[in-house]
């Protein structure tokens, strides 16, 4: 994967938003993308349950337009963008373009660059969205809209009422075409669903590395959203035959994959490694406080797919029936290569972990910002990979190495 892209995508860290209002927190581009795919799949999920098809391998793709798109055109306002597609279609479609030409040497996958060439093309109306997919696109844009007014009404704390009115009034009438989806009626009126991303939002406000200074400050959340692009590129790259669940799972599983630090906090590796025993026993305390605390905030439509996701989250896996099974990269890529086997690549999860971390240190490195816990989590992470052995197809000493150079 070209390492250029992988910086430009990791931008998404220094987009801030809502920078003309006073702000409890810093709210970033990459937080609010990974709160949106939370809610997506809680909304997913709901309409799942109702017997609603939705194809979710689009919809992780259409994340993954969107954030580049809103990292080529971060110095426009979303509702001047709005007013012109709406007074100005031949103007937004020439800067669709022009969007679509900082990303041509960057994405060296032509296939891929097909996709966001056809995705920018619905969006802007030039392309007609085929009909299986309108399902999909209500539930993603609902998503957007929720979250937005989730850090609204963040900011409502901070900001007098005569600040927020206009957006208030706008973002609820935007909301209003939604309200059929039984997922959003649960979240606006503050039923489980509300306190289970309650919690899920706690990883927004826990930053990352927080025993030193960094640049860009990165929480929880924004790392779990960046681990899963990148488990989809890395995967799609290294193994391009996967089946639409495998590559799903993979998704869903980096995205959820710290899940239990919402109700444990971050504990830093190196804590988690003073003792020979001390990872199984703190594993063994989150699975008993996620189960405590979160399970009886998730519905059925999602609970057991939650806790497949995040029970042994970095092994290859399958489930079969209500059993999940450890098994070998190779037989992922063989016999278990297949929708009815849930198929996950869990340690191309933890390889996109680690990629994500060793950026984060090293980005702040070059930008200046350094210390020596930065320094050694740094050179941890270029020495924790063997030089020349394939993990998931892939050669991680060389592709960490030449991210850093």
């Amino acid at each position: 994967m070209d390492k250029n892209l992988i910086l430009k995508i990791f931008e998404g860290f220094s987009i801030q938003r809502w920078n003309d209002l006073i702000r409890p927190f810093d709210l970033v581009e990459m937080d609010k993308a990974g709160e949106k795919m939370v809610i997506a799949y809680i909304l997913g999920k709901h309409e799942e349950k109702k017997g609603e098809k939705l194809d979710w391998q689009w919809m992780i793709y259409a994340s993954l337009f969107d954030l580049l798109k809103k990292i080529a055109l971060c110095d426009i306002k979303a509702p001047v963008q709005q007013m012109l597609k709406k007074e100005f279609p031949r103007e937004y479609m020439r800067l669709d373009e022009w969007v679509l030409n900082q990303y041509r040497q960057l994405i060296t996958d032509d296939s891929l660059f097909s996709a966001f060439t056809i995705y920018v093309g619905q969006k802007a109306g030039s392309l007609n969205l085929p009909t299986p997919l309108r399902k999909t696109l209500h539930v993603y844009n609902a998503a957007h809209k929720y979250s937005t007014m989730r850090e609204l009404e963040m900011l409502s704390v901070v900001n007098e009422k005569e600040r927020l009115s206009k957006i208030d009034t706008e973002l609820k009438a935007e909301l209003q075409p939604y309200l059929d989806l039984e997922g959003l009626q649960k979240l606006m009126t503050r039923q489980k669903e509300f306190d289970f991303l309650l919690k899920i939002e706690q990883l927004r406000f826990q930053t990352r590395w927080n025993q030193t200074p960094r640049v860009p400050a990165t929480s929880v959340l924004g790392h779990c959203f960046f681990v899963a692009i990148m488990s989809l590129l890395l995967g799609r790259e290294t193994n391009p035959n996967m089946c639409a669940r495998r590559v799903v799972n993979n998704y869903f599983s980096a995205l959820f994959h710290d899940l239990p630090e919402s109700v444990t906090r971050d504990i830093i590796s190196p804590v988690k490694q003073a003792t020979d025993a001390l990872p199984q026993i703190v594993k063994k305390i989150e699975d008993e406080i996620v189960s405590k605390e979160l399970v009886p905030l998730m519905d059925n439509a999602y609970l057991d797919e939650v806790i497949f996701y995040t029970s042994d989250e970095f092994s290859d896996r399958i489930k079969e029936g209500s059993k999940i099974k450890p098994v070998s990269w190779e037989e992922l890529n063989t016999k278990y290569n297949q929708e009815e086997f849930n198929p996950v690549d869990g340690k191309l999860v933890r390889i996109c972990d680690h990629l994500s971390a060793l950026m984060e240190a090293d980005i702040s490195i070059k930008h200046g910002i350094t210390s020596s816990h930065l320094k050694g989590g740094k050179d941890g992470m270029l020495q924790l990979y063997k030089e020349g052995s394939l993990i998931s197809g892939i050669d991680v000493n060389k592709l960490f190495h030449e991210l850093v150079n």
